[in-house]
């Protein structure tokens, strides 16, 4: 059967449909976050500024009284929140410094830290993604503070993300930073824009793998997975 490109809005395709047929279904265009290159021409001040200015028109156009005491300070607290906290990490600057240390225990094992609580915010529908990374890696010789492991993760969660980018993102950091490819990683979160609109389903879950170098292999799988579900 022929597949028939449908140009979308803006003259493109995927995968030979447009916008309006993907509807809700889920895309994955790029292993990097999709950023205009003028993205930082502005100082977080002017941000904040424009978005205020912004939400209070989409505020206005639904309808919303900008004039009562519980709504008037709304578009500035949004636009804080935006640039400060859950979009943060679209900022380079704001990515976590990591310093490595000699692995003088000669610990030769998978050192997993698990349950690593991130919220972060679909960037299809922005509204939030829910849930825990596992990360885990064998050392080269270098190691990384536990904490560093978590602000990695936080940092890769803070902007509109897709999970698939988001576990690939986290592994290429590690594997950078620790120059290695002994690197894995499992993501276990729930989509509000599932189970909250949609198809409204608030019970399943979505889970992403990344399994490199030594952990690419059935055993070492197996105790990763132990490791986690003990």
């Amino acid at each position: 059967m022929e597949t028939k490109t449908i140009p979308t809005k803006n003259g493109h395709a995927l995968n030979g449909f447009s916008i309006e047929d993907i509807g809700d279904d889920h895309l994955f265009t790029s292993l990097d976050t999709p950023m205009n290159p003028n993205a930082f021409d502005m100082s977080d001040k002017e941000k904040k500024e424009r978005i205020s200015i912004l939400f209070s028109e989409i505020m206005d156009v639904m309808g919303l009284d900008l004039t009562d005491d519980s709504l008037q300070g709304t578009p500035d607290r949004v636009a804080k929140m935006y640039i400060e906290e859950i979009f943060s990490g679209l900022d380079p600057k704001n990515k976590p410094k990591v310093a490595l240390f000699d692995n003088k225990y000669q610990y030769n094992q998978m050192l997993v830290e698990k349950d690593i609580t991130f919220y972060s915010n679909c960037e299809h529908h922005f509204v939030p993604i829910i849930g825990k990374a596992h990360v885990a890696y064998i050392s080269s010789g270098k190691v990384i503070g536990l904490s560093k492991l978590n602000r990695i993760v936080q940092y890769y969660a803070k902007r509109p993300q897709v999970q698939e980018r988001l576990t690939q993102q986290i592994a290429n950091e590690l594997k950078n930073v620790l120059g290695t490819e002994d690197v894995a990683i499992v993501i276990d979160a729930k989509h509000l824009c599932v189970s909250s609109r949609g198809v409204k389903d608030d019970t399943s879950t979505t889970i992403t793998t990344y399994y490199g170098g030594a952990f690419n292999t059935p055993e070492k799988i197996n105790e990763l997975q132990n490791y986690i579900n003990s």
